[in-house]
């Protein structure tokens, strides 16, 4: 058994219009499956796919108030693409931001919501537009184990700094864990959603997830048709029903 990322969540005061810019930064279509729920796929996608990893922005009235967590790394081609990606996603209404990252070569933004990502000066090999999901962690090794074994992601690298995850078929964007200084406070604004194959029982993928080190978080009195988990360092990801 395992289960397979399949979309990032993001919370967002108003999912349409920031799906908006996130559709025409990444060249990907929109559309809503409810009400406050705004989905993004390349065009002709046949989710779900390693190829890409989606995006659900769902409306939330809480404020964003910390550095989120998880963030996206875009991907170009050179850097003379990534100015050019620069200035256009500064149209779409993104901003640079300094978060202390100092002298390097990718350029730090945060999109009209203020959620943090980068723009790369090179391209990973055949991951489309997103470079990569990636994990503010206090462990990289810890977290890539958990993840390894919790996903049928393949471990390509990992040292004390940072662990880097990708699909089996050696497609799509990377999963890589960074450690950084910061703890985490209150629920992530940005997490991880993964399903089980077809056929596979959620609940005993939950078991599995749980003997690996995952919690259970409780969300009564609402009523979901997906669980809520915690993987070891407290970051919140869902377990969707198989496809």
């Amino acid at each position: 058994m395992a289960t397979r990322l399949v979309q990032i969540n993001m919370k967002a005061r108003d999912d349409s219009a920031l799906g908006g810019f996130w559709a025409e930064a990444l060249g990907w279509t929109i559309s809503s499956e409810a009400p406050g729920v705004t989905n993004l796929e390349p065009e002709g996608f046949v989710y779900p796919d390693p190829g890409a990893v989606c995006i659900d922005l769902v409306a939330s009235p809480e404020p964003k108030t910390v550095k989120n967590r998880v963030h996206l790394d875009l991907a170009t081609t050179s850097p003379a693409h990534q100015a050019e990606l620069v200035e256009r996603l500064r149209k779409l209404g993104a901003t640079l931001v300094d978060i202390g990252q100092g002298d390097v070569s990718w350029t730090v933004m945060a999109d009209p919501e203020g959620n943090e990502f980068c723009v790369l000066d090179s391209l990973y090999e055949q991951t489309g537009p997103i470079a990569s999901v990636v994990v503010d962690c206090a462990d990289p090794q810890a977290m890539a184990r958990f993840w390894g074994e919790a996903t049928d992601w393949t471990l390509h690298k990992v040292t004390d700094y940072s662990a880097v995850l990708r699909s089996a078929r050696g497609v799509g964007p990377y999963l890589q864990f960074l450690r950084t200084p910061d703890a985490k406070t209150g629920w992530n604004r940005v997490h991880l959603d993964v399903r089980p194959y077809p056929g596979d029982d959620p609940q005993a993928e939950v078991a599995r997830l749980r003997t690996l080190g995952a919690t259970v978080i409780d969300l009564s009195p609402h009523d979901v048709p997906w669980t809520v988990l915690a993987d070891p360092e407290g970051n919140e990801f869902c377990l969707l029903s198989p496809a």
